[in-house]
């Protein structure tokens, strides 16, 4: 989680102008900012495959072949994926990382962001490197990258056993498994998809296909002794390091916890689910019926549907309160509680809850435009670009970073600002 209690809560805005860097430059790419807003930056191209990054206006003397997916950490930190010689590697703050990779990509950091993991090909081989330390075991594939919360352990899908398309004999033996820092079950399997590490990285989890139609979880490489027509992404409880999964039984969705039912299946569809911060209630995004979606918490669906999709679930800290973004034709809600917001936008993003979570803040798109919103009110400014909002630890003001007219403006601004 990110720490926002030494950030700078004085009421005012900070500006950093943008559009210089369009004239220094041969090209911009799209600006990214710092968690607590006092940073933003962009890869920048210099001339004919040369590469920098340019944070508040500085580039520094790196000089890279190709650099691209420049963003933060939560701790504030810019990393970016850079290519030095044809080979790739990661830069953190300006230190590049001592190996050099075939590939990397998809950046993982964890909730503290002190460190990163990318996917990584290495002479044909696929793995993981965790702060810039591949792991010891490679293999011929790798899919579904995972990083525990603590930013100690990886994991990922791997294919432990060569098979030709051909041999469909081999690939129904079971040809994948699951990697924990590079180390494969020994159980090996059909299909397996999303690994998921306990928050400590000691566990893991994943989706497992046993044969051409039985599904189930499997656990530190043990699959549930009970099989389903399929499964959907696993989830450790917070504290019991009980996994939940959604399952499907004769064609209707529930829920099962250590492979036993814990919601019956009573749905079109059950998934994305989200424990409670103490771990005391489950939601989850189902469809009570075809085409029309909700959420459910503890098996019970709410009252109000969507007919597109409901996404993006958030607990709000201290546990008391629900909210996500539910979609209608070409029209963005944002739900809390069962109840949604009066207006519709364009776009919206991931719900956010002040610290106690009696306001919930959401970056949107209305008119062509970006704004905030607070309550279902809507902030006077329209931005050319903005990022999702912050709270103060007091959740009395709220920190809004935005690019208007191309200026980045950082903005403290108390509640009162989003009032009707």
């Amino acid at each position: 989680m990110t720490d926002s209690a030494n950030w700078d809560w004085d009421s005012g805005a900070k500006q950093i102008p943008i559009t210089p860097w369009r004239e220094r430059f041969r090209w911009v790419e799209e600006p990214n900012a710092s968690p607590d807003g006092e940073r933003v930056g962009a890869v920048v191209n210099l001339d004919e495959g040369e590469f920098a990054i340019c944070i508040n206006g500085e580039t520094g003397d790196q000089v890279f072949d190709k650099a691209w997916h420049l963003r933060f950490t939560p701790s504030g930190k810019w990393y970016a994926l850079v290519s030095e010689m044809a080979e790739w590697t990661v830069v953190v703050d300006g230190q590049t990382w001592a190996q050099n990779f075939g590939y990397v990509w998809n950046p993982l950091t964890c909730v503290s962001g002190d460190h990163l993991a990318v996917a990584v090909q290495q002479e044909m081989q696929y793995g993981m490197a965790l702060d810039g330390v591949l792991w010891e075991t490679t293999y011929a594939n790798a899919t579904y990258f995972a990083l525990s919360a603590d930013g100690q352990v990886t994991a990922a899908a791997v294919q432990v056993a060569a098979c030709d398309s051909a041999e469909v004999h081999k690939f129904q033996e079971g040809t994948f498994s699951a990697a924990i820092a590079g180390n494969a079950w020994e159980n090996r399997f059909v299909n397996v998809w999303q690994p998921v590490l306990s928050a400590d990285g000691s566990r893991l989890a994943a989706e497992v296909r046993l044969n051409l139609y039985d599904y189930t979880i499997a656990v530190d490489g043990s699959p549930w002794p009970q099989t389903f027509t399929s499964v959907w992404e696993p989830s450790f409880h917070p504290s019991s390091g009980a996994v939940v999964a959604p399952v499907r039984i004769k064609g209707k969705w529930g829920m099962a916890q250590d492979g036993d039912l814990i919601w019956q299946p009573d749905f079109v569809q059950v998934w994305r689910q989200v424990f409670r911060p103490d771990g005391g209630k489950l939601a989850a995004v189902v469809a009570p019926k075809y085409g029309r979606w909700t959420l459910a918490v503890d098996g019970r669906a709410w009252g109000t549907l969507f007919r597109d999709m409901v996404t993006d679930v958030v607990w709000s800290p201290n546990g008391d309160r629900l909210a996500a973004l539910g979609k209608n034709g070409a029209s963005w809600h944002i739900i809390v509680d069962d109840k949604i917001w009066q207006r519709p936008f364009a776009m919206a993003w991931t719900p956010v809850f002040s610290p106690a979570g009696d306001h919930v803040a959401a970056k949107v798109e209305i008119d062509g435009h970006y704004s905030i919103a607070v309550d279902g009110r809507l902030w006077s400014g329209r931005c050319e670009a903005a990022w999702n909002p912050v709270f103060s630890p007091a959740g009395d003001k709220l920190l809004v970073k935005t690019i208007e007219e191309g200026i980045y403006h950082r903005r403290v601004l108390p509640l009162t600002e989003f009032a009707d």
